[in-house]
């Protein structure tokens, strides 16, 4: 009996956890059914993957899309119209919006919107907050939430937990893995008067100073292991961090940002001013490769961008009145696909760190790899194109990317979220057809 499909990639080269096969790929109801379809197999649409690598779908498991805040700088529909261009099929959305999502109230707000406006799929984090401990246990297992996340240093309102009673608290609350922002509000505070407005953007990185973060994560460690809640630190920064944390495995997992993969103090502050200050700050070379050697032994479990988009104008004044945040979700998968060119990582520890670990760390089910029964999420890139990424590239209201002007080899050249092509030749089809991600 002749096989028959609702969508076959014919020709690529799929990436598979043990190895890269020429495969045809079939898909039916919006999952795989076969890697290595028959030659006569037919389908309502056959895609041509001729010389395409094709990825599982690529997941940012930490961007701000300010939904709801300020659509004119950001709001879920741009945000995921950028992820797909950028050939993202899932993002997971932080809590600091305006107001922040702590509630079951606001959580369902968000569930209903994000199903009817964006184009990929959404993973949500709820925030966790002094007032709401007691919510936790049951807002964590709510519809679509990926994780609670907890701001120990560097935020504003009642998102704030910085003591480490609250912080003990808060961790036994519920039993998923919590994610944290991790610097010492305590000393970021106590270093702030020897700053003043008008100094050098660089002065950044030296108010959150090396000591703000070690700190920060030497605190959460010896909670997470004294309650023995799971913890994942977002965006490590720091040589001394990546080397503790080592010691950590039982109850920590890692998240490094592209841009400290990528960006290195002074040079990004002396071109970049407000452009390049963003939380944690991007630091000098030291940090950079220890960066890359976390991420080459294994340290490290998922990559993201930290997309936090503020209106350019915001980013000329000076500091410290610019806002920290940069844009990313559109640039990450470029980048770190000319990463893998430049011979900085493999292609399959790109798609370990960027598919399998959010899908572990996270719990997404069937999210992260190419195999039968899976979300039909694809990445489909060009590893020998090139390409310049541009403002004017740039989805996002506020129209701009540090990376402007950045040559890459490697991009993204179709995005298919269930089955549904949403994203081909640097055009985005259809509808918004994004869903909440399924976590275990």
């Amino acid at each position: 009996m002749q096989a028959h499909f609702d969508l076959i990639l014919r020709g690529g080269i799929a990436v598979l956890p043990w190895g890269e096969i020429s495969a045809d790929i079939g898909v039916r109801n919006g999952r795989i059914a076969a890697i290595g379809v028959p030659s006569d197999a037919t389908a309502e649409t056959v895609f041509d993957a001729t010389g395409l690598h094709v990825l599982p779908g690529l997941i940012d498991p930490h961007v701000h899309l300010r939904d709801p805040g300020d659509a004119a700088i950001e709001s879920i529909p741009t945000g995921t119209k950028a992820a797909v261009l950028g050939g993202l099929t899932a993002v997971f959305d932080m809590p600091n919006t305006n107001p922040s999502i702590t509630n079951v109230a606001q959580l369902e707000w968000k569930q209903d919107y994000a199903e009817h406006k964006a184009w990929c799929d959404m993973g949500l984090y709820v925030g966790g907050t002094k007032t709401n401990i007691a919510e936790l246990a049951s807002l964590e297992v709510q519809r679509g939430v990926c994780a609670i996340k907890v701001f120990a240093g560097s935020s504003t309102g009642d998102l704030m937990v910085e003591d480490d009673e609250s912080l003990e608290k808060l961790m036994r609350a519920g039993r998923r893995r919590i994610s944290y922002h991790s610097e010492d509000e305590y000393r970021l505070q106590a270093r702030k008067p020897m700053f003043k407005s008008g100094d050098p953007y660089s002065s950044h990185m030296e108010w959150r100073d090396v000591e703000a973060a070690f700190l920060g994560t030497r605190r959460l460690m010896a909670l997470a292991r004294k309650t023995g809640r799971p913890a994942h630190i977002l965006h490590v920064s720091t040589e001394e961090e990546l080397d503790y944390l080592k010691d950590f495995r039982d109850v920590a997992t890692v998240e490094l940002l592209v841009n400290h993969l990528t960006q290195v103090a002074p040079d990004c502050y002396d071109r970049l001013g407000g452009f390049g200050v963003m939380n944690p700050p991007i630091r000098d070379q030291r940090h950079m490769d220890a960066a890359w050697r976390a991420v080459a032994d294994g340290t490290v479990d998922t990559i993201g961008s930290d997309h936090a988009p503020h209106a350019h104008a915001a980013k000329l004044k000076p500091w410290p009145e610019c806002p920290a945040g940069l844009t990313g979700v559109q640039t990450l998968v470029p980048i770190m696909l000319d990463h893998v060119n430049a011979g900085r990582l493999s292609l399959a520890r790109m798609v370990d760190l960027m598919c399998a670990g959010p899908a572990r760390v996270y719990g997404a089910v069937g999210k992260g790899r190419l195999a039968a029964g899976y979300d039909a999420d694809f990445t489909l890139v060009d590893m020998k194109a090139r390409r310049t990424i541009e403002n004017k590239w740039i989805a996002s209201p506020c129209g701009w990317t540090p990376f402007d002007g950045m040559s890459v080899t490697g991009w993204p050249m179709a995005t298919i979220v269930r089955g549904n092509v949403v994203m081909r030749d640097d055009e985005v089809l259809g509808e918004p057809s994004g869903k909440l991600v399924h976590f275990a």
